[in-house]
């Protein structure tokens, strides 16, 4: 009874968010209410919370306390990695970096910018995540698309194309990394296997979006032109490589990514003070009002927190259902009802893993996945887990909340959740589908 009165508040939490514009009240509240009053349920009416035994896939009662802590710790790190990547981002810009990728996108022919915005996204996001990679790229759209409701365009075919560069690489995405590090798949048999369906899922979106009639045309410039700054492209690289640095400090260390991103966070600011010094100083003509400021406590001025907070309660409200165990019962049930079943090209962990996608569009697909490898026998780099990284990866894409992208993406550019639902969904979702049946039939038929 319990339960049904808090999926209600999980499910009238969700709608809420759908329709903020509607409501007119920001997404974050509703989410806050939303994560408060689910785990407030819990507690006032003393139910049993579980943990995932992955060893012997059952649920173990756990103390409240120790459930809650380890939920917002999971969090806590999410978002202390979103903070980072977010400040190295806005120091960045601090410097006008992000000009030399501006460079490359020379054209103002609306299709050529699109594909190359897309293009950008799906490498970009398999080097320093998805997450990171629709930061940089929105930060950069920011500056060259006068137009909003282009800009919104621009920006949702950004999270379609991030969350396909992710699902390939093993630290392109939150998910395929908690693959790769629990040991389920190593990185040439992912690479293998992902690299073209997740390719499908994001250039048939792409082409098809490229009709489109909002895509027609030239851009108009920007009424202001941004000054040359000679530490630019140094701050750029040095920006980049430090977010590239952090699973590579994770392999070293074996600490959780946030760590990382602190330390490349501290040696980018480092490097930024010291090139702020050099610009106060110069007796060429700089912005000293600018240059009067430290970079770090400007770009902490800039960051996103509305969005860090409505981060906050999505991920705490979905953390209460996979404690009371709906999502691994829910997980169990897909099995139970699908595995050995099958239809045409098909098997019964194939619908399963299909049906993986979707979900992890309307729940967030971290407790999704924790929840699979608990489930799921199948041994490394079985085609399964390959299967499970493109769907969750990817299937997030429908739902401008399904994803930490889409997050990210709804808070810096404001995008209205319906507005996404209307004009996105249908694209990701004819690149998610294309992308798993290339991938079925690359299984099957080919490697």
């Amino acid at each position: 009874m319990i339960e049904t009165l808090i999926l209600v508040v999980f499910f009238i939490g969700y709608l809420s968010i759908a329709f903020e514009h509607q409501l007119k009240i920001d997404k974050l509240i509703p989410a806050l209410v939303m994560m408060a009053l689910m785990w407030g349920l819990i507690s006032f009416f003393d139910l049993t919370v579980y943990e995932v035994d992955t060893k012997n896939k059952i649920l173990t009662p756990e103390k409240l306390k120790y459930s809650l802590n380890y939920f917002l710790g999971h969090t806590s790190e999410i978002l202390v990695f979103l903070i980072g990547a977010m400040t190295i981002v806005e120091m960045v810009d601090y410097f006008n970096g992000f000009n030399g990728i501006k460079k490359l996108i020379s054209t103002k022919n609306k299709v050529k910018i699109l594909w190359i915005i897309c293009f950008l996204a799906f490498f970009l996001s398999a080097i320093i995540d998805n997450l990171t990679a629709t930061i940089v790229l929105i930060t950069i759209l920011q500056k060259l698309i006068n137009d909003k409701n282009l800009k919104l365009w621009y920006a949702g075919m950004i999270i379609v194309a991030a969350n396909a560069g992710g699902a390939w690489s093993p630290i392109g995405d939150i998910t395929t990394t908690m693959l790769w590090i629990g040991e389920k798949v190593n990185i040439g048999p992912l690479v293998m296997y992902l690299l073209i369906p997740s390719l499908v899922c994001m250039i048939l979106p792409t082409y098809i979006a490229s009709s489109y009639k909002v895509f027609k045309g030239e851009i108009s410039s920007k009424p202001k032109s941004e000054k040359e700054n000679i530490f630019g492209d140094k701050i750029l690289i040095i920006g980049l490589l430090s977010i590239v640095f952090v699973p590579i400090f994770k392999l070293i260390t074996g600490l959780p990514p946030f760590v990382g991103m602190m330390f490349s966070l501290a040696i980018v600011a480092t490097i930024s003070e010291v090139y702020r010094n050099i610009l106060k100083n110069s007796p060429n003509d700089v912005e000293e009002e600018l240059y009067s400021h430290s970079p770090i406590h400007h770009a902490l001025t800039k960051i996103e927190m509305p969005s860090i907070l409505f981060f906050l309660g999505i991920l705490m409200a979905v953390g209460a259902l996979e404690a009371l165990g709906i999502v691994f019962n829910t997980g169990e049930w897909l099995v139970n009802t699908f595995e050995g079943s099958g239809f045409t090209i098909f098997k019964g962990l194939d619908i399963v893993v299909f049906i993986l996608g979707f979900l992890s569009a309307a729940i967030d697909n971290v407790p999704l996945v924790a929840a699979s490898m608990g489930m799921f026998g199948q041994g490394v780099d079985d085609p399964l887990w390959h299967g499970i990284a493109y769907a969750a990866g990817t299937g997030g894409s429908m739902v401008i909340i399904g994803s930490a992208a889409g997050v990210v993406a709804m808070g810096m550019e404001k995008i209205n959740f319906i507005w996404y639902l209307k004009k996105i969904a249908f694209l990701a979702l004819v690149g998610y589908l294309a992308g798993f049946i290339v991938f079925i039939l690359l299984r099957d038929f080919v490697l």
